[in-house]
């Protein structure tokens, strides 16, 4: 791994077993929509890489099931984070990987929170306020690097 790691040595939590769905709902027809519900938003964004760390932020606890909010009613996901540190320098690229997989995955009227858990980082209150300003996230992805790092993130595993 990279030396210089601002957590060298995080905890590794095992993985939480995926659930299986229901098969069962309402009668289908062009008209009716399914609801998106918590553990959907949680089986989209378990998976996705830390960006120091060969683990997933489920492994890593930084992200979990009930750090997940929806009103699917009124088209809103809410994902609450928990870096591994106190000062993570990656909370922001957490963060914006968590906004871009959710980005990429949700239908477009969906309104999207992305917050720092309160009291896990130092600068939490500027992480939230970059992670949910559109204009410096559509900038951040202006950078090459940037989104290659992201996309790196987000690339599927196969272990």
């Amino acid at each position: 791994m990279v030396s210089g790691l601002i957590n060298a040595n995080p905890v590794i939590y095992e993985k939480k077993q995926r659930q299986q769905r229901s098969t069962q709902s309402l009668p289908a027809d062009e008209y009716t929509v399914e609801p998106i519900d918590q553990l959907e938003i949680f089986d989209h964004i378990r998976d996705i890489k830390d960006p120091e760390h060969p683990y997933s932020l489920e492994e890593l606890k930084v992200i979990t099931e009930e750090a997940v909010e929806v009103d699917d009613k009124n088209s809103y996901v809410r994902v609450t984070f928990t870096p591994t540190v106190e000062h993570c320098s990656m909370a922001t690229v957490i963060g914006l990987c968590l906004r871009v997989k959710l980005l990429r995955s949700l239908p477009s009227r969906y309104k999207v929170d992305i917050r720092v858990a309160p009291g896990s980082h130092a600068t939490e209150a500027a992480v939230n306020k970059q992670l949910n300003d559109k204009e410096r996230v559509a900038a951040a992805l202006e950078n090459p690097n940037l989104v290659d790092m992201v996309d790196e993130c987000l690339a599927p595993s196969y272990d």
